[in-house]
């Protein structure tokens, strides 16, 4: 089957993608790695012995490097509707996080506790049709925002990815109201031509 111009240029540019090939080379299982070490260099969300939920974990990507961030004596529950590969320090649960018995099972992960820091990397699977991802994609992120003022502690943290377009402005100003301090990051390994910047929101009011 031919591929079509899109598909080739995409998969040029992702052969030819230099945190492809560094991710590679450092062995992690995605080129986002890169993306929350950057911002947790400039912002310092996770720290040794953080309690860390990640959220749309698969492949496992940032939750590889959280595990040896929060150390042995933190904590990563990580989530995805797709199945992951195991992680030593991450506990896995497969599912979707909105049904109710997914959700109790992360809670009894949590053990009681509440969580310093959920990141959400999740993104639709895309249609092509730019307002229906972008509803996706909107939806998605409220939910990632949802879990967090569920299971964050007063003056924890949250970091998601966000598409900008419809429905952006006001996402950002929900978190606003949730958050003390509340930024926009756009890390370098970000493509640059892709609408996604990622929020970073800290000092949850509870």
């Amino acid at each position: 089957m031919a591929r079509s111009k899109t598909s080739k240029k995409w998969l040029d540019e992702h052969v030819n993608d230099p945190y492809v090939k560094r991710a590679k080379a450092d062995g992690y299982r995605s080129r986002a790695s890169y993306k929350l070490i950057e911002i947790n260099e400039k912002d310092k969300l996770i720290k040794p012995g953080n309690v860390v939920m990640d959220l749309g974990s698969a492949p496992g990507g940032w939750s590889q490097i959280v595990a040896p961030w929060v150390g042995n004596a933190g904590t990563v529950i990580a989530s995805d509707i797709l199945p992951m590969d195991g992680i030593a320090g991450v506990t896995f649960v497969q599912g979707d996080f909105t049904e109710e018995s997914v959700y109790n099972e992360i809670l009894h992960e949590l053990n009681g506790n509440k969580a310093d820091v959920v990141v959400s990397d999740m993104a639709p699977n895309m249609s092509g049709v730019n307002t229906t991802d972008q509803y996706s994609s909107i939806y998605l992120v409220e939910l990632a925002l949802d879990m967090a003022r569920n299971v964050l502690k007063p003056g924890g943290s949250f970091c998601a990815k966000v598409f900008q377009g419809v429905g952006y402005e006001e996402y950002v100003k929900d978190v606003r109201t949730s958050f003390d301090k509340v930024l926009v990051r756009k890390p370098e390994a970000s493509r640059p031509r892709s609408r996604e910047v990622y929020i970073v929101a800290k000092g949850f009011k509870g």
